[in-house]
């Protein structure tokens, strides 16, 4: 339980805000200890939900003098237990959502500032009403709050056209674990005064700050274009099938997922017949396929891909990956975890463009890190990425030898001693 003197700082770092947004009430608490895949949850010792970076480098200052942890918290949309305390009683979670402040947009820059807390898709909203657009898209676009994405360096389906979010931030502002502020809001789009901390703090998972404010890259809107569904026999066909320029969307689904998420959703069977692999692409144009494809072109057809989390997620728990693989190892892999996870089923879907598979293995338990090993290590052994663009989190944290050399993790861990000597902000994230 939390010590009587650590609430009263965290009620002061509050001030009048403390009767409504420190909360104690394990009634009240739950929903922020327990991550969406529901794979991790821990009841938090507090829940603080400040609504400025002032308060915020409050609250990092009372957790310090009491030797707290600290787990930042935007949407809790996360996939893989990042975003929530790794044991009962042992850490405050820092709750972003109520950081929405924005600034004016600056259309001669193409640039906007806003608060972490601020969903993603309000940004998108904001961006639009000026003629412009935000370059990351997600399924989780109204819950997913800026800061989270920029912990997690989040993709998306557009990253085939904009880049990841570390592409889209132009300047941030981030306590650190000391509660100093560190701001880099300015935006220029030349600065190379000394380290690139805006860099360094984007994906970085909470570890070694707390981000409150973002200054995000906006772009000029593309022309209206085509969006069309493809069946296929293959994932190398569906490859051959995608353009080589101009994709804006670029999405693979397989039959097993499809008609799970017609099924749960209601969608009708989009096409003439089922095909054991399906690509969803958006292009300036209407692509060039054979005479003989079964395709359909509609703009409601991203619905299909964006609803297959929430439909798998209707099974009951599931082990989520997030991995890249080679191109020209997407297919092989993938047939290998299949036969890896049996008889437990698995569902695939993805960024074709970038080699970025989203994994779900539905009848594992949720304790269960054996299978995560087996698939995780498939995926490395092939020159694949155990982290695409959900980040390490928790579930990772362990096998993160997989993909970094001792160099690496010696080099990632000084700089978290540098920054977080007493390992306050987000422990058992990213390193172990």
């Amino acid at each position: 339980m939390a010590t009587a003197a650590l609430l009263d700082d965290l009620a002061a770092a509050l001030a009048a805000d403390a009767t409504d947004h420190l909360l104690t009430d394990p009634t009240l608490t739950a929903a922020y200890g327990t991550d969406w895949t529901r794979r991790w949850s821990s009841r938090p010792l507090a829940v603080v939900r400040p609504a400025d970076a002032s308060s915020v480098s409050c609250v990092v200052q009372a957790c310090a003098r009491h030797g707290v942890t600290v787990v930042p918290q935007g949407g809790n949309t996360g996939l893989v237990g990042g975003s929530v305390p790794g044991a009962d009683d042992q850490a405050v979670v820092l709750s972003m959502t109520r950081l929405q402040a924005t600034d004016a947009l600056d259309p001669v820059a193409r640039q906007v500032s806003v608060g972490a807390g601020t969903t993603l898709a309000d940004v998108q909203r904001l961006a639009r009403s000026s003629g412009l657009v935000y370059g990351v898209d997600l399924g989780a676009r109204d819950t997913a709050t800026i800061g989270g994405t920029v912990a997690t360096n989040a993709g998306g389906l557009r990253v085939c056209r904009f880049g990841d979010t570390r592409a889209q931030v132009t300047g941030l502002r981030a306590v650190l674990a000391d509660g100093s502020v560190v701001d880099r809001m300015h935006g220029l789009p030349k600065d190379g005064a000394g380290y690139d901390l805006v860099a360094l703090l984007v994906g970085s998972e909470g570890t070694l700050g707390v981000v409150t404010d973002v200054r995000l890259r906006l772009h000029a809107p593309d022309p209206p274009g085509v969006t069309t569904l493809v069946g296929c026999s293959s994932i190398a066909e569906a490859l051959d099938l995608l353009p080589s320029t101009g994709v804006r969307l670029a999405e693979l689904m397989t039959r097993d997922g499809l008609e799970l998420t017609c099924r749960v959703t209601s969608l009708p069977d989009p096409l003439s017949r089922p095909w054991p692999v399906y690509l969803l692409m958006e292009t300036p144009e209407l692509p060039e396929l054979p005479a003989t494809a079964d395709a359909v072109v509609d703009d409601r057809l991203v619905d299909y891909r964006e609803r297959h989390p929430e439909a798998i997620a209707t099974l009951g728990v599931v082990h989520k990956y997030d991995v890249s693989l080679p191109m020209d190892r997407l297919e092989d892999v993938l047939a290998r975890v299949d036969e890896a996870v049996a008889p437990h089923r698995l569902f695939v879907y993805g960024h074709l463009a970038e080699g970025n598979m989203h994994l779900g293995v539905v009848g594992p338990g949720p304790d269960d890190d054996g299978i995560d090993a087996t698939v995780l290590e498939l995926v490395a052994s092939a020159g694949g990425s155990i982290a695409s663009e959900h980040g390490v989190g928790r579930a990772k944290a362990g096998l993160l030898a997989l993909n970094r050399s001792e160099a690496d993790l010696a080099a990632m861990r000084a700089i978290k001693v540098a920054l977080d000597p007493a390992a306050l902000l987000n422990p058992g994230v990213v390193l172990v």
